[in-house]
């Protein structure tokens, strides 16, 4: 199993946050596309290491075209020799029409074309193949020598697409390279509505299993001593409340007949009672969604309930914990 990291922003840091999670043992690290641009962090990341990972988890497709992200991405397979991971996802409608002013409809449908856009214009770069993109949401017909950065030695980049529900989770087995998993799910949720879900995307992508990766940022909460666990927990319960309270992840919480906790918690969050919100998930939910134990069985219990099934394990942990905490965690997971 590989374990995978974050990177901040800070460019006075990254080249050294970058450097440590490769000394670590992590196998790559992930930026978001939260505050600050995702891909510049990586661009410098890839400078001053020699095999760790480097993607985006996430960058927001529907923000761009699939022109201008297929040549940044490109750009960073080039850079990176090899090491890049665009992570895609799509956003909710408000932010996509309200914050980057770009249209939004059938996001299912059009994040399929959008990969399948990219994949085209990646191929006339690589293979020269004539560009004839023509879509429902996209068309790309134009590519002259000017614009053509030729084929690249490295490939194109691995593919992975954020999704929950099970529309876009059939599309990221069609045609994506690997899935991000939610943080906000469950182990019955991936194995009962994921899965089943991804098997119809590979089969209409004409793949399998093998073909595939599958990326999981798991809660954690641990802590070297109780003080410490329960301030994990507290920062946990706020996260998983902050999601259950969003709509469209209401079907992971019906799957557990939690249902009536998602309109509690998107009540209190229109009323900016976050801290409410919190105190909302019991310890069954919180232990449902979060791997809760001492440092030590960290690893244990994420490979009992994810190792048959996740290819790639990040901790998501809302807190502030000491660094050397999660070294023996990545080199045993690591190494199974």
């Amino acid at each position: 199993m590989k374990v995978d990291g974050g990177i901040g922003f800070d460019v006075r840091r990254v080249v050294e946050e970058a450097q440590e999670a490769e000394a670590a043992g992590y196998a790559g690290v992930w930026s978001a596309e939260t505050s600050h641009d995702p891909f510049l962090p990586l661009l410098l990341g890839a400078e001053h290491t020699d095999r760790l990972e480097l993607g985006t988890g996430i960058a927001v497709a529907f923000a761009r075209s699939p022109m201008t992200l297929a040549m940044t991405a490109y750009d960073l397979q080039r850079f990176s020799e090899g090491r890049f991971l665009l992570g895609l996802g799509s956003q909710i409608k408000p932010h996509i029409e309200k914050r980057f002013s770009m249209p939004w409809s059938h996001p299912a449908p059009r994040m399929r074309e959008f990969i399948l856009a990219m994949r085209a214009i990646w191929d006339c770069w690589m293979n020269g193949t004539k560009l004839d993109f023509r879509g429902d949401f996209y068309s790309h017909t134009l590519m002259t020598p000017f614009f053509n950065p030729g084929p690249s030695e490295y490939g194109v980049p691995t593919v992975f697409l954020a999704a929950v529900g099970q529309k876009m989770t059939e599309v990221a087995g069609e045609v994506a390279d690997g899935m991000l998993v939610h943080g906000f799910t469950t182990e019955r949720y991936l194995r009962e509505v994921t899965l089943p879900a991804l098997e119809r995307g590979w089969h209409k992508g004409g793949k399998t299993r093998a073909d595939f990766q599958l990326s999981l940022p798991s809660f954690v909460v641990t802590g070297r001593d109780e003080a410490e666990t329960e301030r994990a927990a507290t920062a946990v319960r706020q996260q998983i409340a902050f999601y259950g309270s969003t709509p469209a992840y209401r079907a992971v919480l019906d799957l557990h007949g939690w249902g009536d906790l998602q309109d509690e918690l998107n009540r209190l969050s229109k009323q900016g009672e976050w801290e409410q919100m919190g105190r909302l998930i019991t310890d069954d939910v919180l232990t449902t969604f979060a791997i809760v134990t001492e440092p030590g069985g960290v690893a244990k219990q994420l490979l009992s309930r994810f190792g048959d099934v996740i290819d790639r394990i990040s901790f998501y942990a809302p807190y502030t914990a000491a660094n050397d905490l999660w070294g023996p965690i990545v080199q045993e997971l690591s190494a199974a």
